[in-house]
């Protein structure tokens, strides 16, 4: 896979250089499940929930006007229509019915965007969807659709080699490749599934250490024990973990003192 395709901008020799991304705006209504304010002052990308997975107008309103005036740049995170179940369960929609519900939630966030001085800089699937869009080309192909319609020619973050980049690809769309810290990689560089034991990483110590291994290697070690390739110009932070803000931001720390620049790929 080629570091065009991926985002990845550092040159031979050059310091590595990664986006802190986060998924915000995760609540609805008077519950609230990210703390937004305190991860708007790490992360340098913020996905925000566009009301299918969680979020409402005016979370979503409030938390472009945050990151608008912070400087981080804004994403569509985009889900399956889940309220219930957070977006994921695994849901079978028609490709063209997905499309436009893609097509929607940006929609929707853009206003808000612009509202605040802004604009969507680029679309991120969320959980199930997310991780059909890895393996599903039907699925990955309605959801590039979606974002075409859209207009604008916005990025996609995703997995490095997922279906969804493939799809971006050929529509021309930029990809920027994603990693977690925080998650356990297969052997194929795929994320385990969350309802395996040890798909999640809970001590603070390996997440950062992760960290290090993605930004300045742009490789991880699986749950086998080998090293994965996990070429990506983005890490992602998740929001909805016990102490989230203050890991964001010893990661963060950790990296600018490692020497790797953090920074948007927008």
């Amino acid at each position: 896979m080629s570091e065009r395709s991926e985002g990845v901008t550092a040159g031979v020799g050059a310091p590595p250089v990664i986006d802190l991304n986060a998924d915000l705006g995760e609540g609805f209504g008077r519950w609230q499940l990210t703390d937004d304010e305190a991860l708007l002052s790490v992360v340098t990308s913020a996905n925000v929930a566009c009301g299918f997975h969680a979020g409402d107008p005016a979370t979503m309103r409030r938390v472009c006007e945050l990151a608008a005036e912070r400087g981080v740049v804004i994403g569509a995170q985009v889900s399956y229509r889940d309220l219930a179940g957070f977006g994921r369960r695994a849901m079978d929609v028609p490709p063209d019915e997905l499309a436009a519900e893609i097509t929607y939630q940006i929609g929707a966030l853009e206003v808000f965007a612009r509202a605040a001085g802004a604009r969507v800089g680029y679309v991120k699937p969320h959980g199930a969807l997310y991780n059909r869009c890895v393996h599903d080309e039907e699925q990955a192909r309605a959801v590039v659709d979606g974002i075409r319609a859209a207009g604008g020619g916005l990025p996609v973050l995703g997995l490095p080699g997922s279906r969804l980049h493939e799809a971006a690809t050929q529509a021309q769309l930029p990809v920027i490749g994603e990693a977690f810290a925080d998650r356990a990689y297969t052997p194929e560089g795929t994320l385990v599934p969350r309802r395996e034991p040890g798909a999640v990483i809970h001590d603070p110590d390996e997440v950062v250490k992760r960290a290090l291994g993605m930004a300045r290697d742009q490789a991880v070690t699986a749950r086998d024990g080998r090293r994965v390739a996990v070429p990506a110009r983005s890490l992602c932070l998740h929001g909805d973990t016990p102490g989230a803000a203050d890991l964001a931001r010893r990661v963060r720390s950790e990296l600018t003192a490692a020497g790797v620049h953090v920074r948007s790929f927008v």
